[in-house]
């Protein structure tokens, strides 16, 4: 069971597994660095519908289906939907969702949401209250920018600290411990034990996490996440580091997502303030998804699409080929809504942690 060590830091003593993950993405996004890698391109980010709304759906449902075949558990075996998107009411997520007949609970963290859908799934799987479940988030750029920003027809100026929205979602399986029968034994003809091949041969575990808390460091620009969302991101790192016992050093990868540019170089100036260089080993998944310089995106992509397309697509196979062994993946998140900006407001954020660990 999990039992948290100190200050919102769980441990898994049995790390529930993620079994399997996918991605799928737009058109801007499959001329990007990790092009290739998707499991599905849609070159129309409207996927023939009448709103881009419907397309952003019709992502989640095809994430979700990818991220089930490549798991081998069947759709209708999962026992719970953990979804989330960027939308009023994370409408995208229960559209999406409503013709699967499973239970569903939605999601909201901004970019943080797949961070937060995961650690909620390994909780619920590890204290037996599911076998299996789904963490699904989506972002899409036209939905995004119609509720947040402008219009798009307007052509708004974009200044240099401004992300652009990832098209794109990504799904992963999460299993309790013993969904892959690990450990099961059976006997050969001769009475001597040996271990059975497990059902899910890439599952990787998640280790131990941690739950952000919202900090706002008085940041009331909307076109600039990243400075907004660093101090939260430092914050959480900090805590996890202290409560764990280990230093940036201790992991083959810390990605984050998504601080961009702007905000990845603010967190190195706040974590060296307190002793600790991530420099050397970090990488953002605003940055990775988009090649800043050759697609104009500025400080890089976001959503809560982008991290986790990112980890369906680059890190977990990472993961599960052996290129990495430890890493920490964070989800940062701006939890600001359209009204409470236009009010003048600051952007209050919240960043969550997970260690994921292949064996």
């Amino acid at each position: 069971m999990a039992k948290i060590i100190s200050n919102r830091t769980i441990i898994f003593e049995q790390p529930p597994l993620i079994l399997g993950g996918a991605a799928v993405a737009g058109d801007k996004e499959s001329k990007g660095p990790l092009g290739k890698l998707f499991n599905q391109i849609f070159t129309d980010d409207s996927l023939d519908t009448d709103s881009y709304e419907k397309a952003e759906m019709e992502f989640q449902r095809a994430a979700l289906r990818k991220a089930a075949e490549k798991s081998q558990v069947p759709i209708a075996e999962l026992n719970m939907i953990f979804a989330g998107d960027l939308l009023n009411q994370c409408a995208a997520s229960a559209y999406a969702i409503s013709g699967f007949d499973i239970p569903y609970l939605g999601q909201y963290g901004a970019c943080s949401t797949m961070a937060q859908a995961l650690l909620l799934a390994a909780i619920t799987c590890d204290s037996g209250a599911a076998k299996t479940a789904a963490c699904i988030t989506s972002s899409h750029f036209c939905t995004a920018e119609r509720q947040y920003r402008m219009p798009i027809v307007y052509g708004g100026q974009r200044t240099p600290t401004s992300q652009w929205t990832v098209t794109g979602a990504g799904c992963c399986i999460i299993g309790a411990a013993d969904a892959d029968n690990f450990g099961e034994i059976s006997l050969t003809h001769n009475e001597q034990p040996i271990q059975k091949k497990p059902k899910h041969p890439f599952a990787v575990k998640i280790a131990s996490g941690i739950f952000g808390k919202i900090l706002d460091y008085g940041i009331a620009d909307a076109a600039n996440m990243g400075a907004a969302m660093a101090p939260a991101a430092a914050d959480t790192f900090l805590t996890f580091f202290k409560n764990t016992n280990t230093t940036p050093a201790d992991y083959d990868t810390i990605y984050t997502g998504d601080l961009g540019e702007t905000g990845s170089k603010l967190l190195y100036e706040l974590m060296t303030d307190d002793g600790f260089d991530i420099s050397k080993n970090h990488q953002d998944c605003g940055l990775l998804i988009f090649d800043k310089t050759e697609q104009d995106v500025h400080s890089g992509g976001s959503g809560a699409g982008c991290s986790s397309a990112v980890l369906g697509a680059y890190i977990l196979p990472r993961l599960q080929s052996g290129g990495e062994r430890n890493i920490l993946f964070m989800a940062t998140g701006a939890l600001m809504s359209p009204t409470v900006v236009l009010q003048g407001e600051n952007i209050p954020c919240v960043a969550h942690l997970l260690n994921i660990v292949a064996e």
